[in-house]
């Protein structure tokens, strides 16, 4: 049995960020089917709810990189990768080293999530503090208001390449840690980082959905670096043709646009939908 896997930005969603009616169309052809599909995605369950409305995805999905795995029949999350304490505090030293203002990305009791900073230092981080905001919908608060029993699930950062090279650096001794970077929408002379647990990827949730959905092979379908993990593990990868150039080079194919049903006309082919 097959178990499909999609990153949503920039792969499944067209360029007005939302599900084309012809991609929904033929994911009701799989389901149809019978052939299991998920999310796995960058995006926080909160920001991904208005694009997936559209479509019913009934099995467990991830989210965050694969910190935490959202079962929507029992409406909760069933695995988490959290930061743990002594990691928080590493890659807080490391951002703040580096004058850099670290974004802490939490989920709290009652399945809340917030974003917290200390005072921001920059023009850009006010900026981008409003661009997290506008696009996540979560709310984005002062750190002094941080509660005692939130789990943090990543923490984030932009500067310049140079301190985010040095947080790189900083956090090389902490085996259980992986960082994400590239370069800045906001300031193309910025990068972002973005710093999870190890065993919080793409590619270790996909395996865990893989296990207890029963399939036996994955098929998966990404265009940046944080899809890497997944086409490290998959039978087989799919790059849209906008992916990243290591994606493209990684999959087992690439295929068409993702504002152009690239996927859905691929998957249409490939099940004989």
């Amino acid at each position: 049995m097959d178990l499909i896997a999609f990153d949503l930005d920039g792969t499944l969603l067209n360029a007005s960020g939302v599900i084309s009616p012809f991609t929904r169309e033929t994911l009701n052809k799989l389901s149809e089917r019978g052939i299991l599909y998920t999310i796995a995605t960058g995006r926080t369950l909160h920001a991904s709810l208005d694009v997936l409305k559209s479509h019913a995805f009934r099995h467990p999905q991830a989210y965050k990189n694969g910190v935490v795995i959202w079962d929507p029949t029992a409406e909760d999350y069933t695995h988490h990768n959290f930061l743990t304490h002594s990691e928080i505090e590493h890659v807080l030293e490391a951002v703040l080293r580096q004058s850099m203002t670290p974004f802490m990305f939490t989920v709290e009791p009652g399945q809340r999530h917030a974003v917290y900073h200390p005072p921001l230092r920059t023009e850009i981080e006010v900026l981008l503090a409003k661009d997290i905001k506008e696009r996540s919908g979560l709310p984005v608060l002062p750190a002094s208001e941080l509660p005692a029993d939130a789990d943090i699930t990543n923490v984030s950062a932009l500067g310049a390449p140079h301190a985010i090279d040095a947080v790189y650096a900083f956090i090389a001794d902490e085996p259980n840690l992986i960082a994400y970077s590239t370069n800045a929408l906001e300031d193309s002379t910025y990068k972002w980082i973005d710093i999870h647990h190890i065993d919080a990827s793409k590619g270790n949730a996909v395996q865990v959905l893989k296990r207890e959905l029963g399939a036996t092979r994955v098929l998966c379908f990404g265009d940046s670096m944080n899809d890497v993990s997944m086409f490290e593990i998959a039978d087989e990868s799919y790059a849209p043709a906008n992916a990243k150039r290591p994606l493209r080079e990684a999959a087992t194919a690439v295929i068409g646009h993702h504002d152009e049903d690239g996927i859905a006309h691929f998957l249409r082919e490939r099940f004989s939908l």
